[in-house]
C-alpha cells in the first residue's frame, strides 16, 4: 500500500484531495500493474484511473515510469483532467506535502510539458506561485532551482507549445534575483543565481518580443538588477542600443513604459495563501477591528527580516490586481490604502521602503487613462490625503518621494513622467477619487517646499478646484471622516 501524501497532526482531519486520490487508488489498484487491461473505461472508471495513476506516481517512485506508461495509454483529454489534479495539489496542498512527493511532482511536471499536456501552462504557474520571496529555506531554493532549470531544459518545447508561460517564469525569477542577489558567499544561492542569470539572461537576449508582453513593470524589475554585469549589459542597451535586440517595431524603451503591466504578473509573487488572506482582510474585515489580522500575517509571513521583501510584491498586487467593488469601497471594510499604510509602517529596510514606494507610485510615472486604470492610482492618493493631520509624516514622506522620483527617474524622458503624473493628479480629481487638492495645497503641516512644488505642478488644477470650493463655501482644511492604526 502507497503511503500518504502529507504531514498531518493528529487533531488535523484529512485533505479531501489526498483522500479522494487515496480511494481511487484503492479501489483500482489490481488494475495498475502489467498487463493493463484493453477495455475502454466509462467516464467515472476514466477518473478513477487518473485519481489513482497520480496518487501512484506521487506515493510510488520506483514505479513512476510504469504508472506515467498506463497513463499514456488511456488518455483521451489531452491529460486535461489529470493536469488539473495536479495544479490542485500544487495551489492546495504543496506546503505540507512530504519531500519526496514534491520530487515526484517536479518530475511529472516535466512528463506535462514533454506531451504537451492540456493546462501545463497552469501547473507551471501554479509552481512559480509556491516559491516564496525573501525566503532562503532549502526546500524553498530547491523548488527554485528545479523550476529554473525545467525552463531551460524544455525551453523548445515551451516556445513552440506556449510561450507565454516563459514571460511568467521571467516575472519571478527577475524578481527572486533582487532577493538572491543581496546573498553573497553561500554556495547553493550561488549555483541557483547563476542559473537564474543565465534563463533571465537568455529570455531578453533571444525572445525580447515575448518579454515585451510584460509591460513597464519588467523594467522596474530589471532596475534593481543593474549591480550584475549581465543586466547592467542589457539595460545599457535598452536605452542606447534598442536595435541589439532584433525585435520588430522595438525602437524605444518609451514603448515599454506605455505598456500598462497585466494583473496574472503580480500574482506571480504572491502564494495563493497569501492572496486569499489579503483578499480576506480587504473584502470582510471592518475598519478598527484588523489589528489581530495583521499579527496574524505579520507572523506567518513576514516573520524574519529577509521576507521583509515580500513586502514590495503585496503592495504592487493590491494596487494593481486587487480591486474592490464599489459596494466594499463604499462599505466600512478596511480599504487598500490604509492597509498599504500598515504595510509602509512596516518596512524596516531603507531598500525595501524604496522599493514599496516605487510599487505604490509606478503607474503614476506614466499614466494615460487610454490604457491605464484608475484603481491603480486611487491607494497613493487617498493614502496621502487620509493621512493629515494624524499621520502626517506618511503625507510627506510619499510627496517628497514622488517628487524624487519625478526630479531623478530616467532624465531623458523626463517629460513623459511629468506627464504621467500631471494626468494621474488631474484624472483622480475629474472622477472624484478625491474632491480637492486643496487638502494638501493648503496643509500647513506639510513643508512650503512641497506645497509649492505641488502649486508648480498643478496650476490649472489648483486654480479652477480653489476657486469652486470657495465659491461653495467648502472649508479647505478638509480633515478625513476616519483614521486607521497602521500600527501591527
Amino acid at each position: 500500500m502507497a503511503s500518504g501524501l502529507i504531514r498531518k497532526a493528529p487533531h488535523e482531519a484529512e485533505n479531501p484531495i489526498e483522500v479522494s486520490l487515496r480511494e481511487s487508488f484503492q479501489i483500482v489498484e489490481p488494475k495498475l500493474r502489467p498487463p493493463f487491461p484493453l477495455t475502454i473505461p466509462t467516464q467515472e472508471e476514466y477518473s478513477n484511473l487518473n485519481r489513482a495513476i497520480l496518487y501512484g506516481i506521487l506515493c510510488e517512485s520506483h514505479l513512476a515510469n510504469v504508472h506515467i506508461k498506463h497513463l499514456h495509454g488511456i488518455v483521451t483529454d489531452g491529460y486535461g483532467y489529470f493536469t488539473s489534479l495536479l495544479i490542485k495539489i500544487v495551489n492546495d496542498m504543496y506546503g505540507k506535502l512530504f519531500d519526496s512527493v514534491k520530487r515526484q511532482l517536479i518530475w511529472v511536471a516535466h512528463e506535462t510539458v514533454h506531451v504537451s499536456a492540456v493546462g501545463f501552462d497552469g501547473l507551471m504557474v501554479a509552481f512559480l506561485r509556491q516559491i516564496a520571496g525573501g525566503d532562503f529555506s532549502e526546500g524553498n531554493l530547491w523548488l527554485c532551482f528545479e523550476m529554473v532549470s525545467l525552463f531551460l531544459s524544455k525551453w523548445e518545447s515551451l516556445l513552440e507549445e506556449d510561450p507565454s508561460v516563459l514571460t511568467f517564469a521571467l516575472y519571478a525569477f527577475l524578481r527572486l534575483l533582487a532577493d538572491h542577489c543581496r546573498v553573497s558567499n553561500v554556495e547553493r544561492i550561488e549555483a541557483l543565481k547563476r542559473i537564474e542569470i543565465e534563463f533571465c539572461v537568455r529570455m531578453l537576449r533571444e525572445q525580447f518580443c515575448l518579454c515585451l508582453k510584460i509591460g513597464r513593470d519588467l523594467l522596474r524589475l530589471l532596475q534593481d538588477l543593474v549591480h550584475k554585469p549581465e543586466f547592467c549589459a542589457i539595460w545599457k542597451d535598452l536605452l542606447l542600443n534598442p536595435s541589439s535586440f532584433r525585435t520588430e517595431g522595438f525602437a524605444d524603451i518609451t514603448q515599454i513604459y506605455r505598456t500598462r503591466t497585466s494583473s496574472r504578473y503580480f500574482l506571480l509573487r504572491i502564494t495563493p495563501e497569501m492572496e486569499s488572506q489579503v483578499r480576506f482582510l480587504l473584502t470582510h474585515v471592518k475598519l478598527g477591528s484588523q489589528k489581530r489580522y495583521q499579527v496574524w500575517f505579520t507572523k506567518k509571513f513576514l516573520a524574519t527580516p529577509e521576507r521583509e521583501t515580500l513586502l514590495i510584491d503585496i503592495v504592487r498586487f493590491i494596487c494593481c490586481a486587487h480591486h474592490p467593488s464599489n459596494e466594499i469601497i463604499q462599505s466600512d471594510v478596511i480599504q487598500r490604502w490604509a492597509v498599504i499604510g500598515w504595510l509602509l509602517k512596516s518596512g524596516k529596510k531603507t531598500h525595501v521602503e524604496a522599493n514599496m514606494k516605487i510599487s505604490l507610485f509606478y503607474d503614476w510615472l506614466f499614466f494615460d487613462d487610454k490604457v491605464d486604470n484608475i484603481m491603480n492610482l486611487e491607494p497613493a492618493i487617498l493614502l496621502m490625503v487620509h493621512s493629515i493631520p494624524k499621520y502626517i509624516d506618511m503625507t510627506h514622506s510619499l510627496l517628497e518621494f514622488l517628487f524624487i522620483l519625478l526630479d531623478n527617474y530616467d532624465l531623458d524622458r523626463k517629460a513623459m513622467v511629468l506627464g504621467g503624473i500631471s494626468s494621474a493628479f488631474h484624472i483622480l480629481v475629474r472622477k472624484g477619487v478625491v474632491q480637492s487638492l486643496d487638502v494638501l495645497v493648503s496643509c500647513d503641516m506639510l513643508s512650503p517646499y512641497l506645497r509649492e512644488r505641488l502649486r508648480k505642478l498643478l496650476p490649472d488644477l489648483q486654480l479652477h478646484y480653489s476657486r469652486e470650493l470657495r465659491d461653495s463655501n467648502i472649508p479647505c482644511n478638509i480633515t478625513p471622516l476616519f483614521l486607521p492604526s497602521f500600527e501591527s
